[in-house]
């Protein structure tokens, strides 16, 4: 068990900046098509973290063209080529499923103050 515990340290990153729950985040990430790789960016607000060390998951939700889409992201992946906070929100709770029966300013997260 420890040997994989010693793999699952060394895949941690910590070039990428903590993310929580209710935060609006823009992910860039590399997609392979062919034998070509481009970078799409993915922007969104945090709806969940879920998983402990190197297997830990953060999804993120968005509206496109009407229809919320919703994108789960590895937080270690090597695929993940940046990822930037673009503002901290303020929210009572872990798990933001809530946000699904949303539409428009009533699915809004409220800005985290900073004194």
């Amino acid at each position: 068990m420890d040997y994989i515990r010693a793999i699952e340290r060394q895949q941690i990153r910590e070039d990428l900046p903590k993310v929580q729950v209710g935060d609006h985040v823009r992910v860039h990430y590399r997609i392979k098509e062919g034998d070509r790789e481009r970078i799409q960016v993915f922007e969104g607000d945090v709806i969940r973290m879920a998983g402990p060390g190197a297997r830990e998951t953060f999804t993120v939700r968005k509206i496109s063209f009407g229809v919320g889409v919703e994108r789960t992201f590895p937080v270690h992946s090597p695929k993940i080529a940046k990822l930037e906070v673009v503002r901290h929100g303020r929210v009572r709770r872990a798990k933001l499923y809530y946000l699904r029966d949303r539409v428009g300013k009533a699915a809004r997260i409220r800005e985290k103050r900073v004194h």
